[in-house]
């Protein structure tokens, strides 16, 4: 029988911190090998205990790898009816304080044998790229795969000389992933245009909303009343998850909405500040500290209003929809996937915010067809990710390089080719160059992992680096 393939999920974070590069790689990880076709490995990166304590909430640490792994394969099945058949890897990493993410340490390929190495999937690949020292993606692996979740050029925008930040980061964005993608799938069209990318949602909710969704359509069938409450909004509480632009519509038409209540549900670092815009309203504002949005809490709610515009697909207008709510939110590309649910109204003004919210508590959500219910599944997703990553595509660079003699003249591929590998080339050195590294942003001394780190997972330590 021929070997099965083998596919490497590398993502940036992991649970139990509540971050969609977290949670939907473990999703997409267990769905691709409830498939069967292939291997599939899990990577995600190991903190110190010091970060850790920064990262993880409610003070949930581990001492070793197989007890992070363990909580990892429970949280999941305690969400889905499917066994966690593949494998989980670790590889280190460090918490970036002033970036308020996680970051590669050393050369992360490492963490896949060479004989198990045909298909790398990099979700955010350019973050996983940016410093990255050591072997060249495209070289170990036969296909790499990268999946943009992150619209970091908005988000740098909004920083301190961030026009101009931005255009930097929109070339080297574009640099790394010339240098070690074969192909990019973009969430949406709300990322930057990058090389050899096409726009797919590949991301599923958790099977948890569509049966809350499921049990809404029944007691609407049944002529019950499937909605007791009002408008909410859940986010991560930064002004930039769309808390702003939500406060400033409710302000503008404080008359106009004159006798609605909003609940709001969020944890972050700008919490205190939306509670206190909030209690300057005239309208009953009320805010909360978050919680799962599968939590019975959520049921009722009729109404979720989402303003957001720095998402890329955003996933509580997905778990939304499908518990089987109306949904009011900008009419932008992030949203372009959920245009095809009638349940989802989108506005271009804040006139037109007013009388979709108004309309929206006047009447009842539309049930949930079974073909626009799948679409928001894990299962449709994962379906849309094989497409859209032609796995099994063989990388046609190999197969030229074996065609070509000696004395073939250079084709304007090999051009581009060699132009490439000197650009990998380039990009390695400067890498690798401690100073270099440090002024582009990069964590001091992470080019290898700590002797503590190395200890934890099993590595050999190679001692600091003297560039």
């Amino acid at each position: 029988m021929a070997r099965k393939q083998h596919i490497a999920i590398f993502t940036t974070a992991s649970l139990p911190w509540m971050t969609g590069t977290a949670v939907n790689p473990v999703f997409r990880a267990a769905y691709l090998a409830k498939e069967g076709d292939g291997e599939v490995t899990l990577v995600i990166p190991w903190l110190s205990m010091n970060d850790q304590e920064l990262v993880y909430p409610n003070g949930i640490t581990f001492s070793l790898p197989s007890e992070h792994e363990a909580y990892v394969r429970q949280w999941l099945e305690e969400r889905t009816a499917i066994s966690s058949t593949f494998k989980i890897s670790f590889y280190p990493g460090r918490f970036s304080k002033e970036k308020r993410s996680i970051l590669p340490v050393g050369d992360i390929t490492e963490t896949i044998p060479d004989e198990e190495a045909d298909v790398a999937v990099l979700e955010e690949p350019e973050h996983l790229t940016w410093y990255h020292h050591g072997r060249r993606w495209k070289t170990k692996f036969q296909r790499v795969i990268g999946v943009v979740h992150t619209n970091y050029l908005e988000y740098v925008k909004r920083e301190k000389n961030g026009h101009m930040q931005a255009f930097l980061l929109k070339y080297v964005n574009n640099w790394v992933i010339s240098i070690y993608c074969h192909k990019v799938i973009r969430l949406s069209a709300a990322t930057q245009e990058l090389p050899r990318s096409i726009i797919c949602n590949v991301h599923g909710v958790n099977p948890k909303f569509l049966e809350v969704g499921k049990l809404k359509h029944g007691q609407q069938q049944r002529g019950e009343l499937a909605f007791t409450k009002g408008v909410y909004f859940i986010g991560k509480m930064v002004w930039s998850k769309g808390y702003r632009e939500l406060l400033q519509l409710l302000s503008k038409h404080q008359n106009e909405l004159a006798g609605l209540q909003v609940e709001l549900y969020g944890n972050g670092e700008d919490f205190d500040q939306v509670q206190q815009s909030a209690r300057k309203l005239k309208l009953d504002v009320r805010v909360h500290h978050g919680c799962d949005h599968v939590d019975p809490l959520f049921h009722e709610y009729k109404v979720f209003i989402n303003p957001s515009t720095t998402d890329v697909v955003c996933t509580t207008t997905a778990e939304a929809l499908a518990m089987g709510k109306i949904v009011i939110c900008a009419s932008h590309p992030s949203n372009d996937f959920f245009k095809q649910f009638p349940n989802c109204h989108m506005y271009n003004t804040s006139e037109e915010f007013v009388k979709l919210t108004l309309q929206a508590l006047a009447e009842e959500p539309m049930p949930l067809t079974d073909e626009l219910r799948h679409e928001l599944s894990w299962e449709a997703a994962t379906e849309r990710f094989l497409r859209a990553a032609d796995l099994n595509e063989v990388d046609s660079e190999k197969a030229l390089r074996s065609s070509s003699g000696p004395f073939m003249l250079i084709s304007s591929h090999e051009l581009s080719r060699n132009i490439e590998e000197a650009s990998a080339l380039l990009h390695n050195t400067v890498s690798g160059i401690e100073a270099a590294r440090c002024a582009f942003g990069a964590i001091p001394d992470t080019l290898h992992p700590d002797e503590q780190q190395c200890k934890e997972l099993g590595l050999v330590f190679q001692g600091k680096s003297h560039f």
